[in-house]
């Protein structure tokens, strides 16, 4: 068990070097990390940034609006670190989708607790995106900019009356 333990922790550091050396080499070379962004928000007192949403899934092998995709998000704290997961996509702004992440997890539990941190969730229910056929949630207050050559893989279509009603609870949340 010591040994293993020992390789955990080598492997962490190892990892975390790695984290620290893209991030120093993409700070000198003046260039954004690849991967999801997070949709800003404008400037204080300047109206939020309205997304262009649509509902269009086509099966056409390509990320549409009104589709579930997997993509890679990067974490909250921005330090390198993320999960590769579900995204609903809801609409486009020039080439780029935009989307919400989705989790299997159930954060009625600690709602109090994410409010706080300001994230917002919504009860989905389960989908052809999850292989266990798990239930899932949206993350209703982190808009997604992702660029279609990062999705690997189609998860599922969301039916209209369960996308329009994320789409609401969003423009809520996010005052677009």
């Amino acid at each position: 068990m010591a040994r293993h333990d020992r390789m955990r922790r080598m492997t962490g550091t190892v990892a975390r070097l790695l984290r620290r050396a893209v991030r120093t080499a993409t700070r000198a070379s003046g260039r954004r990390a690849a991967g999801p962004r997070t949709d800003p928000r404008g400037a204080a007192g300047a109206p939020p940034v309205t997304p262009d949403v649509e509902y269009r899934p086509r099966e056409d092998d390509r990320p549409d609006p009104g589709e579930v995709v997997w993509a890679w998000i990067p974490y909250d704290e921005g330090d390198g670190r993320g999960k590769d997961r579900p995204v609903l996509v809801i609409g486009r702004r020039g080439p780029d989708l935009l989307g919400l992440m989705l989790s299997s997890r159930d954060h009625d539990r600690d709602a109090a607790d994410e409010a706080r941190f300001g994230r917002r969730w919504a009860d989905i229910g389960a989908g052809a995106w999850d292989a266990r056929g798990r239930p899932s949630e949206v993350r209703l207050d982190r808009l997604l900019v992702l660029d279609p050559a990062t999705v690997r893989r189609e998860g599922a279509a969301l039916d209209r009356v369960r996308f329009d009603r994320v789409v609401a609870e969003a423009r809520r949340v996010q005052g677009w």
